[in-house]
Order: structure tokens, then C-alpha cells, then sequence
């Protein structure tokens, strides 16, 4: 390997070494340690770039897991006896999300290792800066802002693709809670986007100052908070009045206890 990958595989280590219950700070490192990373993941089935290769396979709460190693020393210590692959962290992510697959790191050290749901591998595939550090705490919003809501119902109704718009109270892991708006649309072609776009824009006015507002695509299956709204949430606003609306628990998306 080389000096860079070298380097990389420390780093992994040497945060997920930090990594404790309730250290979300850390936690948050070692996923930035794993996007630039390389991981060693063991091979089920066949060797590494065969067609029949197939990753190990466990599940922890219900959540389905790639066991991996991250580094040759730890590959030995583990006493694994079959092919394995080396990957980039990203590259990892970005297979293995879309099927809700995460990643357990280390499985046979002290302690079991550390377990990185497919929901953080999201987050590594499409950048830890643009979605918010889980697990979230999702509510209704408890706000007192009508303005604002009856000023977007109003936009949306002037803007043909809107179908209905729905709301939660986000509370990331780290960072400021927010406001998210669930935009469901007839069309999510570009000039539909834009004429959404503007209508957020028009309306973010009268939103009282220092209260952030995130917007999510209610088409996206991956997205926890759209997974959240579409279980748990009734429209505020709804051109075709339906009214879904059951309730949902807490940290939603997310196995119920991270395990260390």
C-alpha cells in the first residue's frame, strides 16, 4: 500500500479508537476518516474482482452489516482464512446504501467493534456537510409561525407541481435543530425544481430570524426525514386533500442503540 493509504488506514483507526457511547464528536471524525479511507471487507464467496465475490453478511437490531477490517494488521488479528477486498470508504458507501447495507468495523476486537448504519454511509456517499449528523430526533414542529406556513401553502398553490406540502422538527446529533419543509411533487423535472426554488424563496421572509429551514424530496426512499414525514406526518398543505397520518417514534431510519 501506499504511504497515502497507509496514512489513511491510521487515521481510521486512530478514531475509531476514540469512539465511545455518546461521543457523536467522535463518531462524526471517524466517518470523515472513512470517507477518505480504505477498508478491508471479507469475502463470503469468491476472491477480490471475481463476478461470484460476495460480501460477509451480519445483523445487528434488525440492520443488515458488511463485516470489515480496517488495516492488514487487523486482518490478521481477526484470523480470517478467506478472500477479502480492499475498497475506499467512498466507494463502499456509495455500493452499499442504496441497498441499506452498512459496514462493522473490527467485529472481533475487544468490545465487538463499531457498526456504521447504511444511513451514514448516505452521508459519506453524498458529503457528511450536506445532511445532518444522526441519529436525528424527529417531531412535529411545536413553532408558533403561521405566517410563514400560510404564506407557502399560498406559493403552492400558485405553483403547478406542488401536489402537498408537509413539516418536522429536526434534531441532528450535532448542530442546530431545523425546520424541514416535505416537498411532494407531480414533477421533479428542472423547471419544476426552479419554480419550487422560488416559491421557498418567496416565502422564507417571514421565517423569525436565526430559525434554520431545509427542504426534502419526498420522492427520496433514503432520506431520513422524508422516510419520517411520509409515516408520521399529515400535510399542512394538500392540493389533492388527502390526509395520510399515523405516528412514529423517535429516530426514525436509525437502529435504536449504536453499538460499540
Amino acid at each position: 500500500m501506499s504511504a497515502s493509504g497507509t496514512a489513511a488506514a491510521g487515521q481510521v483507526e486512530h478514531m475509531l479508537r476514540q469512539v465511545t457511547p455518546g461521543r457523536f464528536d467522535a463518531y462524526e471524525a471517524l466517518l470523515h476518516a472513512l470517507g477518505d479511507g480504505k477498508l478491508w471487507m471479507l469475502l463470503w464467496h469468491g476472491t477480490a474482482g471475481s463476478p461470484d465475490a460476495q460480501y460477509g453478511n451480519m445483523e445487528v437490531d434488525g440492520f443488515g452489516y458488511a463485516p470489515c477490517v480496517t488495516s492488514a494488521q487487523e486482518l490478521a488479528a481477526s484470523g480470517w482464512n478467506r478472500a477479502y477486498e480492499v475498497s475506499t470508504g467512498i466507494d463502499l458507501a456509495r455500493a452499499l446504501y442504496p441497498d441499506r447495507w452498512g459496514v462493522w468495523l473490527n467485529p472481533h476486537a475487544p468490545g465487538g467493534g463499531v457498526g456504521i448504519p447504511w444511513l451514514d454511509l448516505r452521508r459519506i456517499a453524498t458529503g457528511l456537510d450536506r445532511m445532518p449528523a444522526g441519529p436525528l430526533r424527529i417531531s412535529e414542529p411545536a413553532l408558533d409561525i403561521p405566517q410563514f406556513y400560510a404564506q407557502l401553502s399560498q406559493h403552492a398553490h400558485r405553483t403547478p407541481a406542488v401536489r402537498a406540502l408537509s413539516r418536522a422538527w429536526v434534531q441532528p446529533a450535532l448542530g442546530a435543530p431545523y425546520l424541514a419543509i416535505g416537498l411532494d411533487l407531480y414533477d421533479t423535472g428542472r423547471q419544476s425544481v426552479e419554480a419550487v426554488r422560488a416559491m421557498m424563496q418567496q416565502s422564507i421572509g417571514v421565517v423569525p430570524d436565526g430559525l434554520p429551514v431545509s427542504t426534502v424530496a419526498m420522492t427520496d426512499e433514503h432520506d431520513p426525514v422524508g422516510m419520517w414525514l411520509r409515516a408520521n406526518a399529515r400535510p399542512f398543505y394538500d392540493r389533492d386533500a388527502h390526509a395520510p397520518a399515523p405516528t412514529g417514534a423517535p429516530g426514525y431510519g436509525y437502529p435504536p442503540v449504536r453499538n460499540y
